[in-house]
């Protein structure tokens, strides 16, 4: 059997695996976060459905061998705007995923500014749904008012919290509870999907590469009668700990993940 690769960790929150280098871009007060009108509007619409939403598929199938339980629980919100919150294990799958599962609605993604700096796919990426993080207040202050707007206009925003790749992980690396204040401001819903790693066969054999099947739960709602940091910590906890019970489902570990202090 083939040696299976091994990454060592020496800090959960802040590791970063992800094999692309970049120079992000400063997003500041200039940065346009809202590409869905007039001219800007037909590019996104080519790019996001025309080009993007069938490549997703075919990539997903064919390389990730990809597959979603429990998907129907989204169908009573098709006409409300809500959150969903996963796992960050997959460098090309993370952003093409929940558009599987979520077709047809629109789905934008809370992500670094690298992924809107470079080269060629930087500037798509702005039109088919990255909301790169700002740099200084006034950015901020366009941030939140393009996200709130995604909102009410009844799209899905999608935050991976954990906030670094870790490819192929099988467990949940704790986060923050800083990403779950969006919904805890303004009463959304909440749901999370976890990205799972089970066995794949062929002719009876069991390959070396897994297929990725997302679960998704949910809703989960911030009280509103509860303070702010309050309601935060809920939502995390409740994300978090249903996420850690889905990620069970994993029964394959293609890449090993070691802490440095533990082989010493």
């Amino acid at each position: 059997m083939k040696k299976k690769k091994t990454i060592y960790y020496s800090d959960e929150l802040n590791d970063e695996f992800s094999s692309a280098v970049i120079e992000p871009i400063r997003i500041d007060k200039f940065y346009r976060y809202d590409r869905s009108r007039g001219f800007s509007g037909v590019i996104r619409f080519f790019f996001y459905r025309i080009v993007a939403t069938p490549l997703a598929f075919i990539y997903c199938k064919l390389f990730l061998h990809y597959s979603c339980e429990n998907r129907e629980i989204l169908k009573p919100f098709k006409k409300t705007g809500l959150y969903l919150y996963g796992n960050h294990t997959s460098n090309y799958g993370d952003p093409l995923m929940p558009n599987l599962f979520a077709f047809p609605r629109d789905v934008y993604f809370v992500v670094h500014p690298n992924n809107v700096s470079m080269p060629v796919l930087g500037p798509i990426n702005r039109y088919i749904g990255a909301i790169p993080l700002p740099d200084d207040i006034d950015a901020a202050k366009n941030f939140t008012s393009f996200v709130n707007g995604r909102i009410e206009n009844k799209d899905i925003v999608t935050i991976y919290p954990e906030a670094h790749i870790w490819p192929y992980y099988t467990k949940i690396r704790p986060f923050t509870d800083k990403s779950f204040g969006y919904p805890a401001r303004t009463g959304t819903p909440v749901f999370c999907f976890t990205n799972t790693y089970r066995k794949r066969y062929l002719f009876g054999n069991e390959l070396s590469k897994p297929k990725i099947v997302t679960v998704i739960d949910g809703p989960f709602y911030p009280d509103m009668e509860k303070p702010l940091g309050e309601r935060k910590k809920i939502l995390r906890d409740q994300v978090y700990d249903t996420m850690c019970r889905r990620a069970e489902l994993s029964d394959l570990e293609f890449i090993v993940y070691k802490r440095k202090d533990a082989t010493l």
